[in-house]
C-alpha cells in the first residue's frame, strides 16, 4: 500500500498559489498526492505536471461535478454533455500525469429527487461510464467510483452498490473508491465492506468520522488495513482530512475544522498513524 494526501486538506480550488504543496508534500515522505478536480479547463495543467515529475510525485485526481453535468438526468441533452466532460477528465488526468481519476461521479453532490434509483437511472449510468472505455484505455486511466452518503446522494451510497455498477459496466478499469468518512455513515462493517470488493477495490479515502486527524475518531482503521492487507491491496490509503488556515478561504474545513488542526497536521499526523498500522 502507498500513502497519499489530498489537497483538500488545505483547499478546494488547486491554483498557481498551492503548486508549492507538491514539493512541501513530497518532502513530508508521501508517495502521491490527490488534486481536486471541478472544471478541467481550469487547472495549469502543464505546471501542475511539471512539479509532480520534478519533485518524484505520483498525481491522482478526485473530481466534483460541477452544475449542469449529471450522468443520470431525466435530460438526455444533459446526459449526453456529461459524457463530454466526463471523458474531458480523463483526458485532463492524463494530462497532469495520473493514473487514477476518482470521485462521485455519478451524479451531482446533493442530486436528491425525491424517489429511489430508477432503472432507467441506473441503465443511464452503465451506458455512460461504458462509453469512457475506450477514453480510459486510450489514457491508461483508472476510474474510481466513490459512493457517498445519504445527504450528498441517493444513488450509490455502498460499496455494494457501486460493486454492482462496475459489473454491469463490466469495464477492468472501472472500480470503486472507499471514502471512510463516508462508509462510516452507511456501513455496517467498513472492514467487510472492503473486503468484499476485492480486485474490485482500486482507492482509499483515509477520513476520520469528523473529517479530523486520523487515529481520533471512532472510525476502525486497523479492521480496516487488516482487510486490505488480506485482499492484498496494493493501492494508496489517501489522506482526505480538512484542516484549518485562517489564509485559506476556500478550504474544506475553513467553517468546521478544529481550529488548532492545520492542513499539516492533517497530513503529517495522518501519515504517522497510517505507518505504524502498516
Amino acid at each position: 500500500m502507498k500513502l497519499g494526501v489530498s489537497a483538500f486538506a488545505w483547499t478546494a480550488q488547486f491554483d498557481h498559489e498551492h503548486l508549492n504543496l507538491i514539493p512541501e508534500v513530497a518532502a513530508m515522505g508521501f508517495e502521491g498526492f490527490e488534486i481536486p478536480m471541478f472544471d478541467p479547463a481550469k487547472l495549469a495543467v502543464a505546471e501542475i505536471r511539471r512539479a509532480f515529475e520534478a519533485n518524484a510525485l505520483e498525481c491522482t485526481v478526485c473530481a466534483i461535478l460541477p452544475d449542469g453535468i449529471n450522468p443520470i438526468s431525466p435530460d438526455a441533452a444533459v446526459r449526453r454533455n456529461s459524457l463530454v466532460h466526463l471523458k474531458a477528465c480523463v483526458e485532463i488526468s492524463a494530462a497532469l500525469g495520473a493514473k487514477l481519476l476518482g470521485g462521485p461521479l455519478f451524479a451531482p453532490i446533493a442530486y436528491l429527487p425525491e424517489h429511489r434509483p430508477s432503472k432507467d437511472e441506473w441503465q443511464w449510468a452503465v451506458e455512460t461510464f461504458q462509453a469512457l472505455g475506450e477514453v480510459l484505455d486510450a489514457n491508461q486511466v483508472t476510474l474510481s467510483i466513490e459512493p457517498v452518503n445519504r445527504s450528498e446522494t441517493f444513488f450509490l451510497r455502498t460499496a455494494q452498490e457501486a460493486k454492482a455498477l462496475c459489473e454491469a459496466v463490466g469495464h477492468p478499469r472501472i472500480g470503486v473508491t472507499i471514502d471512510t468518512f463516508h462508509a462510516n455513515i452507511e456501513e455496517k462493517n467498513i472492514a467487510a465492506a472492503c473486503h468484499s470488493l476485492g480486485n474490485r477495490l482500486t482507492h482509499i479515502h483515509a477520513s476520520e468520522n469528523d473529517r479530523g486527524l486520523l487515529g481520533q475518531g471512532h472510525v476502525d482503521f486497523p479492521a480496516i488495513v487488516a482487510a486490505l492487507q488480506q485482499i492484498g491491496y496494493q493501492g494508496y490509503l489517501m489522506i482526505e482530512g480538512f484542516g484549518y488556515s485562517a489564509a485559506e478561504k476556500v478550504g474544506p474545513g475553513v467553517l468546521w475544522a478544529d481550529l488548532d488542526v492545520s492542513p499539516e497536521d492533517i497530513a503529517i499526523k495522518g501519515a504517522e498513524y497510517l505507518r505504524g498500522l502498516l
